[in-house]
């Protein structure tokens, strides 16, 4: 077996070849791969025997046998090179997947290092440096792993070793540990989207079978998010990660945890003022489960929300606006009193928004069963917040079509309480009067002044007597 099987590709080299190579394919963005060979001989493996076709006692000694022929690593940006290795390396590992799925007896104790090992050379590398300035992942296509011909089969092989009905835990431990799932997460920075949703379904598993692994899962998944937050706003796994915590928080026991809340105010909200928000935000759906789980985070939840307000970005408003609604439709009214001032202040704001899908989206809350029943609960608070931006909108919007909506919240309004609408509409007019008076003295003072400005000027050129 080439030497290459038995030691790791140095992350020198690796990193010293994935500039060039990255460099190289930045103006296509099409594929890189950081797995290579230093050596530049051809890698030559011996062909092995079918497990299926060695008698069932001798099968244990060959699988830990093939596992170690796939440590060895390929260079996939070389393509023409080792094909036949290649092509037998793939077959190998599709054999692997197979047999440790179906197969009884295969995963011995001798197994267990063996096959973290051949992942680990596998998978664990020095992803290609991403040039952020250059890349961006709302616009440009991802740059895939020219490795995925393997890498694919061995998260593959991995998942079902992890899901076989023999697996040990008490056993794995030993080798899946701290240092293992901390690489595992580095992984998630790639910018293959297929990478990462391999390692979303291994890490889910592994935080499933170890519950020692637990805690620190969740600490270093904080930390990355931390780091995301406050110090580089790039890694490409947020979506995944907080697919998983998804997942996670489903199972928190109730009450929950103080480091569970403090995750919600410190690491989950703060999310919310990156620029790439809309990458991920899809699945801010994790925010609502820990509302589910404990009603009383819903005013810190709202008050986080408002306080990190998008104030130049409509489109960032719009999602914030999506999300609301999403809280709100599982609020309790007790919950709802506390928060229900700031939050209207608020949606008074973007109802008055000029720009038409912040203003609409405000406007659609009116269209939700659960909400409007808030609403009419507390209108007396509710309506003076709200009247005068829409009694204005309602006259001078540019869109007509905001304007429609408008009309019918302030129908709703009217029909909740009419007394109030009332009052508040008497005072609203009696207000405006009082305005263009003030209007109207405001101007007639600066024509007076504008007239004594005139005739100083003309004194003063001797045009008419002083």
């Amino acid at each position: 077996m080439s030497s290459a099987a038995t030691t790791p590709p140095s992350v020198d080299k690796v990193d010293g070849f994935s500039r060039k190579s990255v460099r190289k394919a930045k103006q296509k963005r099409s594929q890189s791969s950081s797995q290579f060979r230093s050596q530049g001989k051809p890698i030559e493996l011996t062909p092995l025997p079918l497990l299926k076709d060695v008698p069932a006692p001798e099968q244990p000694e060959l699988f830990l046998k093939k596992l170690q022929q796939c440590c060895t690593v390929f260079d996939f940006m070389d393509t023409l090179s080792d094909l036949k290795m290649k092509e037998y390396k793939r077959s190998t590992l599709n054999e692997l997947v197979d047999y440790v799925t179906v197969s009884r007896g295969c995963l011995t104790e001798q197994a267990y290092p063996e096959v973290v090992k051949m992942v680990s050379y596998n998978i664990f590398r020095t992803l290609p440096p991403s040039d952020s300035n250059e890349f961006d992942p709302e616009e440009d296509e991802p740059t895939l792993e020219a490795s995925w011909p393997h890498l694919q089969l061995v998260y593959e092989f991995f998942i079902r070793f992890l899901e076989s009905q023999e697996f040990q835990p008490s056993t794995a431990k030993k080798y899946i540990d701290q240092k293992f799932v901390l690489q595992l997460l580095e992984l998630f920075d790639s910018e293959d989207p297929r990478e990462r949703d391999y390692l979303k379904t291994v890490l889910h598993r592994i935080y499933g079978k170890f519950l020692g692994l637990r805690a620190f899962i969740r600490k270093q998944i904080n930390n990355i998010f931390l780091r995301f937050v406050y110090e580089t706003e790039h890694f490409n796994g947020v979506a995944e990660l907080l697919e998983i915590l998804g997942s996670i928080i489903n199972g928190f026991a109730l009450p929950l945890k103080a480091e569970h809340k403090q995750f919600l105010v410190k690491v989950l909200i703060p999310l919310h003022t990156v620029r790439s928000l809309s990458l991920f935000h899809a699945q801010a759906y994790c925010i609502v489960q820990f509302l589910e789980k404990d009603p009383a985070l819903t005013e810190p939840v709202i008050r986080g929300l408002l306080k990190f307000w998008p104030k130049t970005c409509s489109q960032k408003e719009v999602m914030f606006l999506g999300e609301l609604e999403e809280i709100l439709d599982v609020i309790e009214p007790t919950q709802f009193v506390k928060i229900q001032e700031p939050l209207f202040k608020q949606i008074s704001k973007c109802v008055s928004s000029p720009h038409f899908q912040v203003a609409e989206r405000a406007l659609y809350y009116w269209n939700n069963e659960y909400i409007m029943s808030l609403i009419e609960e507390n209108s007396t608070v509710i309506l003076p917040i709200m009247f005068s931006s829409l009694y204005r909108i309602s006259k001078e919007h540019w869109n007509p079509a905001i304007v429609a909506l408008v009309y019918n919240v302030l129908k709703a309004f009217m029909e909740m309480n009419s007394t109030l609408f009332d009052e508040l509409t008497a005072t609203y007019k009696s207000d405006r009067q009082r305005e263009k008076k003030k209007e109207k003295e405001r101007e007639e003072l600066w024509k007076k002044l504008e007239d004594l400005e005139l005739k100083r000027g003309l004194r003063s050129d001797g045009i008419i007597p002083t």
